[in-house]
């Protein structure tokens, strides 16, 4: 398909335009990975994965038997009065929020690629890309999220005391509790964000932080929900951004691996 920017207004209307853009913006998304490069970009992955993983798995552990029980006792009661500003808080990493938003900014750009200048276009489709991938790392953990939520079926603080309480494979919103999909939106955003702009890491990290402390002060997860969320997020987004780099979207693969924005 060609390029939107090789069909000029004067030879066809907006909505041949429009289609052309949608069309290669995803086209680009499935072509083949560059070659060499890829190969040690996908070892770098490999390697990041496991680290991240074991030591993921290991804080889980150790807080399931060691802390979660005992930060039941620690939160305030479920309901109890002066939560609404931590309510709102948490409402910024509902992943439909924040899924919805990326989405939205998307859309609108692909309306109005075909109005820009050709001199300008090209600029404008590089911001697609950039939503291309921030609505992609968040979409995939958080869709891995559910699959898991469903299948180990922890029981949420709110349903007693004991950590330990499962129901696999029930799908009720009381034992959907690991990992925390809030947890998940949060740092899978935080982290594609610091990818694309590292200067804003500490502000989105920040703000990952502060929505999982949210799910802990609710009642809504345990500390090693909010941590196999983080973790699967971080995760979710890292193995995209690999997906992205070794097309040339949005991020180039360096020497040794090393994968940094465009």
């Amino acid at each position: 398909m060609a390029a939107p920017d090789d069909i000029e207004g004067s030879a066809a209307g907006y909505g041949a335009q429009f289609v052309a853009t949608v069309g290669w913006a995803f086209a680009r998304l499935v072509r083949a990975p560059q070659p060499a490069p890829d190969a040690e970009a996908m070892h770098t992955l490999w390697r990041q994965i496991i680290v991240l993983g074991a030591g993921g798995i290991a804080a889980i552990l150790v807080l399931m038997f060691a802390f979660d029980a005992t930060e039941i006792g620690l939160m305030p009661p479920r309901g109890a009065p002066g939560l609404e500003p931590v309510r709102i808080v948490t409402n910024f990493g509902k992943d439909a929020y924040v899924l919805s938003l990326l989405a939205a900014i998307l859309v609108v750009t692909f309306i109005v690629t075909p109005l820009q200048p050709l001199t300008s276009r090209a600029r404008v489709l590089r911001f697609g890309t950039q939503m291309q991938y921030l609505l992609l790392a968040v979409v995939v953990p958080v869709l891995c999220a559910e699959v898991l939520k469903w299948a180990i079926g922890r029981g949420r603080p709110f349903v007693g005391a004991d950590p330990f309480t499962f129901a696999p494979f029930q799908g009720t919103e009381a034992y959907f509790s690991l990992p925390s999909a809030h947890a998940v939106t949060a740092f899978a955003l935080a982290f594609a964000v610091a990818a694309l702009w590292p200067r804003l890491r500490v502000a989105v990290y920040l703000y990952a932080v502060a929505i999982g402390l949210s799910r802990l002060v609710l009642l809504a997860h345990h500390p090693s929900d909010v941590v196999a969320g983080a973790l699967v997020g971080i995760i979710g987004a890292l193995t995209v951004r690999y997906w992205f780099a070794a097309r040339r979207l949005g991020f180039v693969i360096r020497g040794g691996g090393r994968i940094v924005p465009r």
